[in-house]
């Protein structure tokens, strides 16, 4: 089942974010900070503890998923895709007909679910990810 995230939440979606990205993982701060915008939703895969969970922003007709994690027990059982699905559809309720992202170019795993959902890269950001490390811009629209 997927929810919008609440405060309690936030220290498991921490923990989610450390196990999935390491160096990379935002702080507890930075994900309560984004959770806190009204324009922003944080949606988990309930369980205990979550499976997963996405964050989202919409302003005015265009979304963002900043962040979309999956527990490495839960990957490639679809949990990713639902998140997507649910994050997607919140987003389009708000107005928003397009969705962008940013996503490290060796990330196969991710580059695969977004082609799977209709993602297609429209730019690039080199060095995103440090140096070397390009980012794809993916878009669909919803």
């Amino acid at each position: 089942m997927i929810r919008s995230a609440h405060a309690e939440d936030v220290a498991a979606v921490a923990a989610l974010e450390a196990e999935a990205f390491g160096d990379e993982a935002w702080t507890r701060a930075q994900i309560l900070a984004q959770q806190a915008d009204p324009g922003s939703v944080l949606l988990l895969a309930d369980g205990d503890p979550p499976a997963g969970y996405t964050l989202l922003r919409v302003a005015a007709d265009e979304a963002e998923l900043l962040r979309i994690a999956v527990r490495a027990a839960s990957r490639r059982s679809g949990v990713g895709a639902t998140l997507l699905y649910a994050g997607l559809a919140w987003a389009r309720a708000r107005g928003a007909d397009r969705v962008f992202l940013e996503v490290a170019a060796d990330n196969g795993a991710a580059l695969a679910l977004y082609g799977r959902l209709g993602f297609e890269r429209v730019g690039a950001r080199l060095s995103y990810y440090g140096t070397g490390r390009e980012a794809w811009i993916l878009s669909r629209a919803l």
